[in-house]
């Protein structure tokens, strides 16, 4: 496969507020050991060694951000990392990874990746990759979709229309429409049909294609980006960027471009083992539990008569025991210990804003 106009640009500006206390404003997400392993970063970058060289890997991430980044994957060039002033939503990501990848080559196809998902099966992703390009070269806007496990409905979905041709063994449709996030009856709905997958976030696209669909559906965008575009590789750059991105106005690539661009298509995964680690009840479905459902993801733990319950033990040499509780979450991380029951976890959230806006920030 010629291939060396293949870009990856990693999405990695997150902070995983829902992780808190594990996550923390000097410790984000993507920079966590989920798994025993690898930092979620370095994982993202692992899984795409033989098809993209470290010197084709862009990151676009925030200023706080880039060292530990670069220290968990020092064969990334500084010069890939792409730095974004505050958070603006995924187009603008999108749009400003365009640009960097035109002025490099102008041939150039992108995918965008993203640094806060698991993956158990790396071979599949590269398969999954070589075929959204091949798709793209003919002018589409790639998804790749996550062929659902159960009825998820904290995830988008994606409803397939006509089988639009073969690639590395891989079929792709066309997308007739990207759905919001449903209700538990509707979820079950659309599994049962077998013509719908989950909406992973991650996507490819010659660069042109996708910039002439963001002039044209996102104009606002388009010419503020183009501002940029004009003065990029000079002095002017970072001036120019800090001084257009507090006016972009935050969307989505999904809201944006994706749900009303004339040709989408998707290609299913098979086996990707993919999971969406955003919240701890998430962990349950990433990890493997013992017998009695019970995870623990990090320290030394000993529950008894314990049933579904996550422990993470991530700050000092102590063990946590359990007895006789279920359905728990517990994690104890530097200066803040979190125990909630696992149906309330995603209230987490309200535990950071509280904390923002009450002067307690030291301990985020």
């Amino acid at each position: 496969m010629a291939n060396e106009h293949f870009y990856a640009v990693i999405m990695a500006g997150g902070s995983g507020t829902r992780l808190w206390p594990l996550s923390r404003k000097d410790r984000p997400k993507q920079t966590l050991v989920i798994d025993g392993k690898r930092s979620l970063f370095q994982g993202a970058v692992d899984r795409l060694q033989g098809l993209f060289p470290h010197e084709r890997i862009l990151v676009v991430t925030v200023a706080d951000q880039v060292d530990g980044l670069h220290r968990d994957c020092p064969e990334i060039p500084m010069d890939n990392f792409i730095l974004e002033p505050l958070p603006r939503g995924t187009a603008s990501v999108v749009a400003l990874a365009a640009i960097a990848i035109r002025h490099r080559d102008p041939l150039g196809v992108m995918a965008i990746l993203t640094a806060d998902h698991l993956m158990h099966n790396d071979a599949h992703l590269r398969q999954l990759l070589k075929a959204a390009h091949e798709f793209a070269q003919k002018g589409y806007l790639v998804t790749l979709g996550i062929t659902p496990e159960y009825p998820a409905t904290g995830f988008g979905y994606i409803q397939e229309g006509e089988l639009l041709g073969e690639f590395q063994g891989l079929k792709g449709f066309r997308v007739l429409r990207f759905k919001e996030k449903p209700d538990k009856t509707t979820a079950e709905k659309m599994i049962t049909d077998g013509n719908h997958v989950w909406n992973s976030g991650m996507f490819v696209w010659q660069v042109e294609t996708v910039m002439a669909e963001i002039e044209s559906q996102m104009p606002e965008l388009y010419e503020k980006i183009i501002q940029i575009d004009h003065v990029w590789g000079t002095s002017e750059q970072p001036v120019a960027i800090e001084a257009i991105w507090p006016t972009i106005h935050p969307q989505t690539i999904d809201y944006g471009i994706m749900e009303n661009a004339p040709r989408v298509a998707v290609i299913p995964s098979i086996n990707l083992g993919w999971h969406d680690v955003g919240t701890w009840e998430s962990i349950f479905n990433a990890l493997e539990s013992d017998p009695s459902g019970n995870i623990v993801m990090g320290g030394d733990a000993l529950p008894l008569d314990t049933q579904g319950t996550l422990i993470c033990e991530d700050s000092a040499n102590r063990l946590i025991v359990t007895i006789g509780v279920e359905n728990l979450v517990i994690i104890d991380s530097g200066n803040a210990v979190l125990v909630c029951d696992r149906s309330q976890a995603q209230r987490v959230r309200e535990i950071v804003k509280y904390l923002e806006e009450n002067g307690q920030s030291h301990y985020l």
